[in-house]
């Protein structure tokens, strides 16, 4: 038996699994579970049934075909052992494949003979459709990593590896739970079909399926967003054409799985289309598998780790100096005017008091998202920071944090952050929150920063998604003035950064990064920078023209933009330091007053809505407008402060 045939023989046996996976599915949709009674491995008592109804010969084929993979695995584990020497990693691999799909077999005879199929929609069911899943997930990896073994002969490894097996593992383990979920949503789907599931999900007392239902499409959007963020680093960390491609094919496969999973929502998931979802599902799995261990496989060339020697030689910080490092990880200074603009959103999307846990969990929430940013941008930018006067001292361009250990960091962040605001808030404001880390890690950071003066202005995006994140966390929805609210951060974070970037623009020549400043002069920017703040000031008006913000806000955004307009002409006039700096800092004042006074606004002049005497909401002041004029707005507003309609 030969090595050259051996990956061909493992490519047969995943490519039929994903076709047993397939026809598995089938039996499920079709309620062909019980089609052999709980007799097993026999079908109702016969080798072959004779005379059988369909369900019968559906539930047959299947119990078959699975059978013959037992004996494909088992011929891949003896062909490995002949073909590959001792300690080759082809050998315990192969052994595992098999052991898994042992393991297969014994979870169907557990579903058949409990009676855990067709029509059963019990907990128990939903308990062992997720343990057939993980074991046939923990198949294909195996299968996936003895084929992978097979095609290198440097086998790949976990220590020394940095951060990098924690975050790879913690894709797989999201993947894996993005499985779940869509498989209780298709049996959901199958056993308790509505016509509209958000509303279905909502009653009191709803079944289990029915209210699991809904949380898959935000679930697999954000694991999608992390499946992202790993792909970028990995392509970063790991600089190999081998690794590349791999994430750019996992990619591709993930988002051909999510278009068929919003296709499966728009046409009512057909029978057919959820086969191809679950084989793309099968394929994005194995793909992420492959990508995993070309990353880590020996020899993969690593930014992300330092010599020993080097980080014996850096400054050892300890107790509460270690602590003040890792701080510095996360920009304070930086954080607080996004934070600032979340809790403004929470108070405009209520309007009124929030409540203090919720704002103080959004808070600390959304602290820990920017935090994880900001690392994961320190680890990655740490070549030009310690080019920069600005930057050279921090503590991964010291060492005194090292870049796997702020890496390791940063992703803790991430993940707590996403947990607390899912625990404390809702779904949405924590997806929101990943998805603007993503975009100001990926699109930012490693696609626009180096390569374009139009990074900020592309990029800068990243900084718009707190007010999303604030009026989600309050409203588990999104509506046009949140929108509002994410435009003018987009439009007035030119004005801002190159404010800043004229006062520093020769650090950012010697490293070489392409600022405006940098790339088309002083003059230019100035006029971009009086440009932007006229699209600033342009929409700044729109929550009036929308109906949502009354004479409060109006006078305030009039003198807001009138200081505005008087600093962009100073800078015109006179382009030195002292009027950058001027620009620079009333630019940070102007976007917190103005975030300040939509809540104000928001507050004073809607949360206290004209009452009769029995404390029912009676009607909006006159000429307002916006979702909160509309029955469903009164009734949230009557929820909110505790009044009855």
């Amino acid at each position: 038996m030969t090595r050259t045939r051996f990956p061909g023989f493992v490519w047969g046996i995943l490519i039929y699994n994903f076709l047993t996976v397939a026809w598995g599915a089938f039996v499920r949709a079709s309620f062909s579970g019980d089609g052999c009674g709980i007799n097993w491995p026999l079908c109702d008592g016969q080798f072959i049934p004779t005379n059988a109804s369909a369900a019968r010969w559906i539930e047959f084929s299947h119990r078959a075909s699975a059978g013959f993979v037992l004996v494909l695995v088992a011929a891949m584990a003896v062909w490995a052992f002949r073909a590959f020497p001792k300690g080759h990693q082809a050998r315990p691999w192969s052994i595992a494949s098999l052991g898994f799909t042992c393991s297969e077999a014994l979870i169907g005879a557990w579903l058949v003979k409990y009676k855990l199929v067709a029509h059963n929609e019990s907990a128990y069911r939903a308990v062992a459709m997720t343990t057939h899943l993980i074991n046939t997930f923990l198949l294909l990896a195996a299968l996936t990593i003895t084929l992978a073994s097979a095609t290198r002969d440097k086998p790949f490894r976990l220590r020394g590896q940095g951060a990098v097996p924690w975050a790879v593992g913690f894709g797989l383990l999201l993947v894996i739970l993005l499985g779940i979920t869509g498989a209780l949503s298709a049996l959901g789907h199958m056993l308790r079909p509505v016509d509209n599931v958000l509303a279905s999900a909502i009653i009191p007392g709803a079944h289990y399926l029915n209210r699991l239902q809904p949380l898959h499409p935000l679930i697999a959007t954000s694991v999608g967003l992390y499946i992202v963020l790993l792909g970028g680093l990995l392509i970063h960390l790991r600089p190999s054409e081998e690794v590349r491609n791999r994430v750019q094919w996992t990619v591709i496969l993930y988002a051909l799985q999510f278009s068929f999973g919003l296709l499966n929502i728009a046409l009512s998931a057909p029978v057919w289309m959820q086969l191809v979802h679950l084989v793309l599902a099968d394929a994005l799995w194995v793909s992420l598998i492959l990508t995993a261990v070309s990353a880590l496989r020996e020899g993969v060339p690593s930014l992300d780790t330092v010599e020993r020697e080097q980080i014996e030689s850096a400054p050892r910080p300890r107790g509460k100096e270690l602590v003040s490092h890792y701080v510095k990880l996360t920009k304070p200074r930086v954080i607080s005017l996004l934070l600032f603009t979340t809790l403004a959103a929470m108070f405009a999307a209520q309007p009124g008091w929030p409540g203090g846990w919720l704002l103080l969990a959004v808070a600390v929430a959304g602290y820990m998202s920017a935090g994880a940013a900001n690392a994961i941008n320190m680890v990655i930018d740490r070549d030009i920071d310690a080019t920069m006067k600005r930057t050279a001292k921090r503590p991964t361009v010291t060492l005194e944090i090292s870049p796997a250990n702020a890496l390791v960091f940063g992703f803790a962040l991430a993940i707590g952050s996403f947990i607390l605001f899912w625990a404390a808030a809702n779904l949405l404001a924590a997806m929101l929150s990943l998805a603007g880390l993503v975009f100001y890690v990926i699109v930012y950071t490693l696609v626009l920063k180096r390569r374009t003066w139009q990074n900020i202005v592309i990029g800068g995006a990243a900084g718009c998604f707190p007010p999303l994140v604030g009026w989600a966390a309050v409203r588990n929805e999104l509506s046009p003035l949140a929108l509002v609210l994410f435009a003018i951060v987009f439009v007035w974070t030119p004005v801002h950064f190159w404010a800043l970037a004229l006062l520093i623009k020769d650090d950012y020549a010697k490293a070489g990064i392409p600022m405006l400043p940098v790339v088309k002069g002083v003059r230019t920017t100035v006029i971009q920078i009086t440009l932007y703040a006229a699209f600033t000031m342009i929409v700044s008006v729109l929550p009036l023209v929308q109906g949502e913000a009354s004479w409060l806000y109006m006078g305030s955004i009039v003198l807001l933009n009138a200081f505005l307009l008087a600093r962009c002409i100073g800078l015109i006039r006179t382009t030195d330091r002292p009027h950058a700096v001027s620009l620079y800092k009333f630019s940070m004042l102007y976007l917190a007053l103005l975030f300040l006074m939509v809540a104000a606004d928001r507050a004073m002049i809607w949360h206290p809505i004209a009452r009769t005497d029995r404390g029912s909401i009676s009607e909006l002041p006159r000429g307002m407008t916006g979702p909160l004029a509309s029955p469903e707005g009164q009734a949230r507003m009557a929820r909110a402060d505790g009044s009855t309609l």
